[in-house]
């Protein structure tokens, strides 16, 4: 984590759960205080990240499961009278 720019780089590669995972340490070691200010900073920047991914991962979701739910409206799933 000592460089910004490829913990920043990182994060873009990483799962909704990688990253939620890794979000959820990152706050339970500021919630037992780092050791130093930089090092404070710099889990502070890396959950900034982090918690940006998830973000980017749930407004996708978002997405698909609008895009799918209108599909249906307009009639793009008619498999209820198949069987009949």
């Amino acid at each position: 984590m000592t460089e910004s720019s490829g913990a920043v780089t990182d994060v873009a590669s990483l799962s909704f759960e990688q990253a939620r995972d890794e979000l959820v340490r990152v706050v339970a070691e500021l919630e037992q205080g780092a050791p130093t200010l930089e090092h404070s900073l710099a889990l502070w920047e890396r959950g900034e990240a982090l918690a940006a991914r998830c973000e980017d991962w749930l407004l996708g979701a978002k997405r698909r499961l609008e895009a799918a739910r209108a599909s249906t409206e307009r009639g793009g799933d008619n498999r209820s009278g198949e069987g009949a």
